[in-house]
């Protein structure tokens, strides 16, 4: 097993969250853990946005860990709704709502809205906080832009994923092999801003050990 240093804590207790997040890590220089090896419990999302509840679940699982850790926050918004579900996504429903649930009310919400006024996207905040909690976080964005879809499609994916539709590749996210999602999601995309700054960072320490 690797030191505690270079073990990266991934804070999410979302089974679909942590194999994407996973899979995107692959190649960087740590040993990835999820919450369950240390008993660290999600914390309650109380921020006003993605980024606050993105630094919120980091800090929630650095302090309890000891180990550096990245966290995700990521939301569908929709333009019909002005924006919702938003920073609410995975409690539309309400607290504790399954996939099936808030997609149910995401559907209703949009009866009589014509496909053409559907547009839509997934938002993403990444967090990569050090183990040193005197260290500055780093925080990469990204979109994918879509349009909701009533009819569920595909079975892969989690979330709004069988409704979200995107339109230059013709099926929707849940259609996607996990591979391909990754390359083209907001979580890919908020990814490789992250991956290019940790490899900067690491070639930085490499730099100062010689």
């Amino acid at each position: 097993m690797r030191a505690a240093a270079d073990r990266l804590l991934i804070a999410t207790g979302n089974p679909g969250k942590w194999r994407e997040l996973r899979a995107l890590l692959e190649g960087l220089p740590f040993e990835v853990a999820g919450l369950a090896e240390y008993a660290v419990a999600s914390p309650e999302e109380t921020g006003a946005t993605l980024r606050d509840n993105a630094l919120l679940k980091a800090r929630h699982a650095r302090a309890a860990s000891g180990l550096a850790v990245i966290a995700d926050d990521s939301g569908l918004e929709v333009d019909a709704l002005d924006g919702a579900p938003g920073v609410r996504s995975a409690r539309y429903a309400g607290l504790g709502a399954s996939d099936a649930q808030n997609n149910a009310r995401l559907v209703a919400a949009l009866a009589g809205v014509p496909p053409e006024r559907r547009a839509a996207r997934y938002r993403c905040v990444l967090v990569y906080l050090p183990a040193d909690p005197a260290a500055a976080p780093l925080i990469a964005e990204g979109a994918w832009e879509g349009r909701i879809v009533d009819a569920p499609r595909g079975a892969a994916g989690f979330g709004y994923d069988p409704h979200f539709l995107v339109p230059d590749l013709g099926c929707t996210a849940a259609e996607l092999d996990p591979a391909c999602k990754n390359r083209v999601s907001h979580r890919g995309v908020a990814m490789r801003v992250l991956r290019e700054r940790l490899e900067r960072l690491d070639a930085g320490a490499r730099d100062r050990r010689r």
